[in-house]
């Protein structure tokens, strides 16, 4: 006999996303098991609960009014374990943490050994991925996002700025000139990063809300920033990219950070969560971790 419980928060994911499959890949579960949770709902209550098609799901009359039950009850049995559990739980569980590619390798993978030092009970089940991920479709616990967020339904907490500066290798300079105005990009090789959401591979901007911008072309454009600042320390042209990138080459000399004059774009670093929830522990953990070792000035920042 399944667990009436579990066939509800079966039932509550199905309804939310609309497919057998997403709820599936949500719950770490079988699409045939996400089937059978609801079956048996059916047959116990003695009632349709979604009409099928091979488009979309419905719920029935009766189906809607369970579902509201359910979301009450599951409510109540999650704010009770964690007002029982919350002041002496201690952190443990797979944190299942999606972060940007770069972002990643650069900052929160040097970091994990200490972060397990400090909490050995959590493991980490590490995405890295540019792209934007679903996290309720796709079953993530927190994400790593950077740029201006949009509006959402997600919790988000800032732990870090991230600027993005305008640079280039000397052999670049040497063989065509430093630019001193935003004027001047039109003439230089600028190359371009295609997947940011703020501004774009040919509009690089300029100010503390990108009141300025500068339209710029070049001869390669990468989704990838690891491959551009490949590029850029070979002497190709201008990279406009975030100092967690480029810190490392501007304090070594291998790259010029160029057009100081104009005020860098400052977008933000933060952690995002699903809401309506209680927060678990080993995520309230990994994040105070990351806004403690990021504060008050994040290390990619320092002595720019």
């Amino acid at each position: 006999m399944l667990d009436r419980v579990t066939s509800m928060q079966v039932f509550v994911r199905v309804a939310a996303l609309g497919s057998f499959s997403a709820a599936a890949r949500a719950l770490h579960l079988s699409q045939t098991m996400v089937t059978k949770h609801i079956a048996a709902l059916e047959e116990r209550l003695g009632i349709k609960l979604l009409n099928r098609s091979t488009r979309r799901l419905v719920l029935t009359e009766g189906g809607r009014s369970y579902l509201a039950a359910c979301e009450r009850i599951l409510a109540e049995i999650e704010e009770a374990e964690a007002s029982a559990s919350l002041d002496r739980i201690e952190p443990r569980g797979t944190l299942r943490l999606n972060v940007p590619l770069t972002f990643g390798f650069r900052q929160i993978v040097p970091a994990l050994a200490e972060f397990s030092r400090l909490y050995p009970a959590i493991s980490v089940d590490l995405g890295l991925a540019d792209r934007y991920v679903d996290l309720i479709e796709e079953g993530w616990d927190l994400a790593i996002r950077i740029g201006r967020l949009k509006d959402s339904s997600l919790i988000a907490r800032r732990l870090a700025p991230c600027r993005i500066v305008v640079c280039a290798a000397p052999s670049y300079l040497e063989a065509h000139g430093t630019p001193k105005t935003l004027e001047d990009l039109s003439r230089h090789n600028c190359l371009g990063y295609t997947l940011s959401s703020t501004v774009g591979a040919d509009r690089w901007a300029f100010g503390a809300e990108g009141e300025m911008v500068a339209s710029v072309q070049g001869n390669l454009r990468a989704n990838n920033g690891d491959a551009l600042l490949a590029a850029a320390l070979a002497g190709q042209g201008l990279i406009y990219q975030p100092t967690f990138l480029v810190g490392d080459s501007l304090r070594e000399g291998t790259l010029i950070r160029l057009l100081d004059d104009y005020p860098a774009y400052e977008v933000g670093v933060h952690a995002v969560l699903p809401s309506g929830r209680q927060v678990p522990a080993k995520v309230r953990a990994f994040v105070e971790f990351l806004s403690r070792r990021f504060a008050p000035e994040p290390e990619w920042d320092r002595g720019l």
